[in-house]
């Protein structure tokens, strides 16, 4: 599974997410190729101060069979997923230690829907390390470019 099967992200998306606290929140990203097309880089903006701009940079995962996705944001932080992408399934996990202490694990799951042009997804966290789950907030991206 190569780097290439990542095309259908490729483009400019409409964030839509229900965080608390932050209703009407206007936010987009785009996807697009970087170093020759070895990497994906996702950029996000979000027009609200209780969710920061980000930037994610993806890769093969040196352990084979997917990807590693590499996470920064306004507020300094920086975060390691593992991901995948399978079937227009996307999936971003977080469960060990990185670059900062592991106070909770994430997880996203991302549906791409058949005509390719909206993922329906949700952040979930974990306080025992991925053993349970409970819904964080919703995001949706719609494409728009």
């Amino acid at each position: 599974m190569g780097i290439e099967q990542l095309e259908p992200f490729i483009g400019e998306w409409k964030l839509e997410a229900d965080v608390p606290g932050a209703s009407g929140v206007e936010a987009r990203a785009v996807f697009e190729w970087i170093l020759d097309g070895q990497f994906l880089l996702e950029r996000s903006e979000v027009a609200h101060p209780a969710a920061p701009d980000g930037y994610c940079i993806v890769g093969p995962s040196s352990e084979g069979g997917g990807y590693t996705q590499h996470y920064f944001d306004s507020r300094g932080i920086a975060r390691v997923y593992a991901m995948t992408f399978e079937n227009g399934e996307w999936e971003l996990l977080r469960v060990t230690p990185d670059f900062t202490p592991l106070d909770f694990s994430q997880h996203y799951f991302g549906n791409f829907t058949d005509d390719g042009n909206m993922i329906e997804g949700q952040w979930e966290t974990s306080n025992d390390r991925g053993q349970s789950w409970e819904l964080d907030f919703h995001l949706n991206y719609t494409k728009v470019a």
